[in-house]
């Protein structure tokens, strides 16, 4: 296995802390620029989102967040909003797909929903895999009021919040994870898996 991928998914823990040094816009930028580029079902790519980036806007939906996670989501140098948008198929003309697939999706309120709630949760995964291989750490978070996040950050837009992800450089009194405490354990391939031929 590539180093890359050990440090992203074996070495990598979720973050409790950041450090004090800002993420850039322009790194924001890198970030979306490797996201986009993760497959999604017929090129279909519903995610959306929205970077708190200031203490300021984060306080925004401070009252929206669970006790547990409020701190946690205003120490977060940014705090990313991942978000769906229901009428993705209004981009297809532009993404190059087949026509009549936006007069389909059109058509089916359920369809559409369900077919950017799975993909757009699918790009919220690539964001928090290609945040770690940019050097953040990530903070994946529920636990807060979706339709109160909805009519503070996206009136008008239509778009629908899905989970929070906090974004930020590892904190420096952050043990190296050589050196951090044993993993959560995890579930075995029997447990989570069965192969069928």
């Amino acid at each position: 296995m590539s180093s890359v991928m050990t440090s992203v998914l074996e070495k990598a823990r979720t973050a409790t802390s950041f450090s004090r040094r800002p993420v850039s816009e322009e790194v924001l930028h890198q970030l979306y620029d490797l996201v986009k580029m993760g497959p999604t079902s017929g090129n279909c790519s519903p995610a959306r989102f929205v970077f708190l980036t200031s203490r300021e806007a984060r306080e925004r939906i401070k009252p929206s967040l669970s006790v547990g996670n409020a701190e946690r989501a205003m120490a977060a140098p940014v705090l990313a909003v991942v978000c769906h948008d229901p009428l993705f198929f209004e981009a297809f003309p532009r993404l190059g797909v087949d026509p009549e697939l936006r007069e389909w999706f059109a058509a089916d309120v359920g369809l559409a929903e369900e077919t950017s709630f799975r993909n757009g949760t699918l790009q919220g995964g690539y964001l928090i895999l290609a945040a770690r291989m940019l050097g953040l750490d990530v903070m994946p978070m529920s636990g807060f009021d979706t339709f109160a996040v909805e009519d503070t950050l996206l009136a008008g837009k239509g778009w629908r919040a899905n989970f929070l992800v906090g974004l930020g450089y590892p904190a420096e009194n952050v043990p190296h994870p050589d050196h951090a405490p044993p993993r959560a354990p995890r579930l075995a391939f029997d447990e989570a898996c069965f192969c069928l031929s």
